[in-house]
């Protein structure tokens, strides 16, 4: 209790030294004061961003810390409030906007949508603990020292984890268990093959090892609670609906995208969208018909061509056992693209790594991108690629077929090169390191989506009909991911008819159609994030290139636009468009 004391007065004190200063000076001082109190107040955050000063400690999800978060929001936005945000630089008006947006979402996540009570996958220390073995920032010995010390808390972290949830959804309380079933191995295994590797002395090693059981043990104890006390026990009215409802979905909505779009008004634009794309496909696939069938009869219906080409076509898949090698080799071979139209600077010395996706991470997505803070600029990115160890050999082929020969070029434009790898690598040169480390994630995501067509716009493929159709058919998902998303969370969508629109519609998968509701059902807003943003970026685009005219420059733009780290593209609009008038 004494350091919660002193951390509000440590607080109140910058609170009241900001508002003293001249408001032309004092903001990038303001800026400076709130990230330190920042890390203190989420210190696994720091430890994300490359920031390790508070490694060893284990925040515990107690109503203290929540006491703590919310007056680190009410003093700063206290602060914040008293700049007059006209005058700032225009720079500066963008960084007063996302701290203003994180402090008033934290509030209402604490105070309105509670997921701490409801989401027992909130509690998995599995990350927090894998930074601190596989991360090289710093000697293994003192890794190992903060972990020492992080470890003496994962008893009580999990025993508050118990106290915390009240009416858990089903989906979250599987998720919670399989993930932290995961987290097991970091400390049976990985633990013990640093502590090999370490040069601490015996009975620091000891201690480490003590420690370890005792973490495993409460994660086991938590696991059995979960599948033995409280899963047994949900239904659909004992548990909590995985459906959020309209009021709560608008404010998240509004405060994880940060768009110029309303929910109502990219659901009806991605419902426009997904017939605009079935008669673009139907097109290619009457034009591809004839080099896989020949003569034989089209189907007459729209979509029944479109599927027919669509699975032929997709039969073109590596091997199971060659999955990740194919991603890794196509790599480079995008990055020569990227240089030989000059579309966007790729650093080489940025360490991109294709690995596995981790347990502890695992049951979410197919592939996804971990890379590193802006104090760790030089760390590596990680592109994870899900595996098929546990797959039938049935659900192995219908993965493949989804991820097939041209598909794995688009989710590697996506994920990699130049989307979210390039994306993340410019926002680490942020000069602002708001803009880093508060991600919008409809920046993040709708650039990914706009580098997908961007590319074949370029000439990527050679035009190809079979690459284009893939293309349209990848497009579409991230048009379904928001069709999916709103209809689960607000408009009541039902299982029967979400499955319809990704396979029926959508043209995936059953295999991935079955993950993406799942996935549906254990996020909101998330998935809107790729159209959303994707159309506001390339709506942006389209508008300066109509205003510069044979001035335009693709690769300029690009780079500029990606200079303004990871804000909302509302934001970079007003600045791009308000330096051209």
């Amino acid at each position: 209790m004494k350091r919660l004391i002193t951390f509000f007065a440590l607080l109140n004190f910058i609170s009241c030294q900001t508002k003293k200063m001249n408001n032309s000076a004092s903001f990038d001082t303001f800026k400076g004061n709130f990230i330190e109190a920042l890390w203190e107040v989420y210190p696994e955050w720091a430890n994300s961003e490359g920031y390790h000063k508070y490694d060893s400690v284990l925040v515990i999800s107690n109503q203290q810390q929540r006491d703590k978060e919310l007056a680190f929001c009410k003093i700063y936005l206290d602060s914040l409030h008293g700049f007059d945000l006209k005058s700032l630089p225009e720079s500066n008006q963008i960084d007063y906007h996302l701290i203003e947006n994180q402090l008033l979402s934290t509030q209402w996540s604490i105070n309105e949508f509670k997921s701490y009570q409801w989401n027992p996958a909130t509690y998995n220390v599995g990350g927090a603990f894998a930074s601190l073995l596989i991360e090289k920032y710093a000697p293994l010995d003192q890794r190992l020292h903060s972990l020492n010390v992080k470890l003496t808390n994962v008893p009580e972290y999990y025993k508050t984890a118990e106290a915390n949830i009240n009416r858990p959804t089903i989906v979250h309380t599987s998720l919670a268990i399989d993930q932290n079933k995961g987290s097991i191995g970091l400390f049976e295994k990985d633990l013990v093959d640093s502590l090999a590797h370490s040069h601490l002395s015996d009975a620091e090693k000891q201690e480490i090892q003590t420690r370890a059981k005792a973490a495993v043990a409460a994660i086991k104890a938590y696991v059995a609670w979960l599948e033995n006390d409280v899963k047994p026990k949900l239904n659909d009215e004992t548990a909590r609906s995985f459906r959020i409802g309209k009021e709560l979905y608008d404010k998240k909505f509004a405060f994880d995208l940060q768009s110029g779009y309303k929910p109502e008004e990219i659901y009806e634009k991605a419902m426009k969208r997904k017939d605009e794309l079935h008669t673009e496909m139907a097109k290619l696939a009457t034009q591809l018909w004839p080099k896989y069938f020949g003569d034989k009869r089209m189907p007459e219906n729209q979509l029944a061509l479109i599927r027919k080409v669509l699975d032929t076509i997709s039969t073109q898949h590596v091997q199971r056992d060659s999955f990740q090698a194919a991603v890794e080799k196509q790599l480079p071979e995008l990055i020569a693209f990227i240089n030989k139209k000059n579309i966007v600077y790729i650093d080489p010395s940025k360490p991109l790594v294709v690995r596995q996706t981790p347990d502890y991470e695992a049951g979410v997505s197919v592939a996804s991108i971990d890379a590193p803070g802006p104090y760790d600029k030089n760390a590596n990115t990680y592109y994870n690629v899900g595996s098929l160890k546990d797959m039938t050999p049935e659900q192995a082929e219908s993965f493949l077929r989804e991820y097939n020969k041209y598909t794995m070029q688009i989710i590697n434009m996506h994920e990699a090169i130049p989307g979210h790898y390039t994306q993340l690598v410019y926002s680490n040169q942020s000069p602002s390191l708001i803009k880093t480390i508060f991600q919008n994630g409809n920046m993040v995501e709708g650039w990914a989506v706009y580098c997908e067509r961007m590319m074949l716009e370029e000439g990527y493929g050679n035009n190809s009909p079979e690459l284009w159709l893939m293309y349209y058919k990848w497009h579409l998902r991230s048009v379904c991911n928001t069709l999916l998303d709103y209809g689960l969370q607000v408009k009541n969508l039902s299982e029967t008819d979400a499955m319809h629109l990704m396979v029926d519609e959508g043209f995936q998968e059953k295999t991935e159609a079955t993950g993406k509701l799942k996935r549906a059902e254990l996020s909101q807003v998330q998935l809107c994030s790729y159209f959303t943003g994707f159309s506001e970026i390339y709506a942006l685009r389209d508008e300066m290139k109509q205003k510069e005219g044979s001035k335009f420059n693709l690769k300029a733009f690009h780079e500029k636009f990606l200079s303004y780290g990871s804000a909302p593209v509302k934001y970079i609009r007003e600045l791009i468009t308000r330096r051209k008038e």
